[in-house]
């Protein structure tokens, strides 16, 4: 018979769970103080990426509203470290509203396709009063219809428009001509690969909820520390963090490109990810 989570889950600092969800990993199993401790740690490398992705940005010195994105991604990585630490309503909040003000500014910096990156111009603007209109309505929504199935259908909305809407420019808009076919190609790949780990990191989510007693069953027979590579939802923060870059540096070339001159834009790599930077020094 397979041992169920309720049969571990304990009841620490943080008191009984407000959340509307809660994770397959056991609550309070090696800790008093955190709920979840590899779905909270796990974070950490999102929040590296984050941290790494918005230091690229500064350093070429590129257009501010490029780290938005990245300063958003870290915010969802702090936010969910202490949302599974908790396992508390208003630390799920910061953890669930940033991921569509971040999923939405992507949508802004493809609706933004005037020339020059004045922040004051009308171009830039309307869809930026429009996307935070978005974001306000859909937050004021989401405190009273605590349905976290509603949140995960607008966040999937979000991203599948993005998509759609980088491989429209990149694709079929007249537009695109402004960009090389190779550079073209390079954008729309890095959005891609990170649409991969997107999906497969939802269908990791999946099996870890579909599979939750089997799951701890086998935890419960190898033991830990070898039992936390079986936290499918500890998974899904990885596999979201590196989709989540490889999504946003996509979008900043495409951006970039099309606002700009793109022979003045390229990939670089570190660490084996890749990043947007000046091909021959930032152009005063």
């Amino acid at each position: 018979m397979a041992t169920s989570t309720l049969a571990i889950n304990r009841l620490g600092f943080h008191g009984p769970v407000t959340a509307t969800l809660d994770w397959c990993e056991a609550n309070y199993q090696f800790s008093y103080y955190i709920a979840e401790m590899a779905n909270c740690f796990s974070n950490l490398f999102s929040i590296s990426l984050a941290l790494l992705g918005a230091r690229n940005v500064f350093r070429e010195g590129l257009p501010g509203r490029y780290s938005l994105g990245f300063l958003g991604f870290l915010f969802v990585g702090i936010g969910s470290l202490a949302f599974h630490a908790t396992l508390l309503y208003h630390w799920q909040l910061a953890d669930e509203l940033p991921m569509i003000y971040v999923a939405s500014t992507s949508f802004w910096l493809l609706s933004d396709l005037e020339p020059g990156f004045d922040m004051t111009s009308r171009a830039t603007l309307l869809p930026l009063f429009a996307t935070g209109a978005f974001d306000g309505l859909f937050t004021l929504s989401y405190v009273f219809y605590r349905n976290p199935v509603y949140h995960q259908c607008v966040f999937a909305g979000i991203i599948l428009a993005t998509a759609g809407r980088l491989t429209y420019l990149m694709q079929y808009s007249p537009i695109r001509t402004k960009i090389s076919e190779e550079k073209r190609a390079l954008c729309t790949r890095s959005f891609w690969t990170g649409g991969f780990w997107f999906i497969f990191a939802f269908f990791i989510w999946n099996m870890d909820n579909i599979f939750c007693d089997p799951l701890t069953n086998l935890k419960t027979h190898i033991g830990w520390p070898s039992a936390f590579l079986l936290e499918g939802h500890s998974w899904w923060h990885v596999f979201t963090g590196i989709g989540a870059y490889y999504m946003a540096v996509g979008v900043q070339c495409t951006s970039l490109c099309l606002k700009g001159d793109h022979r003045q834009f390229g990939f670089r790599y570190l660490h084996g990810l890749p990043f947007v930077a000046y091909t021959k020094g930032k152009k005063e």
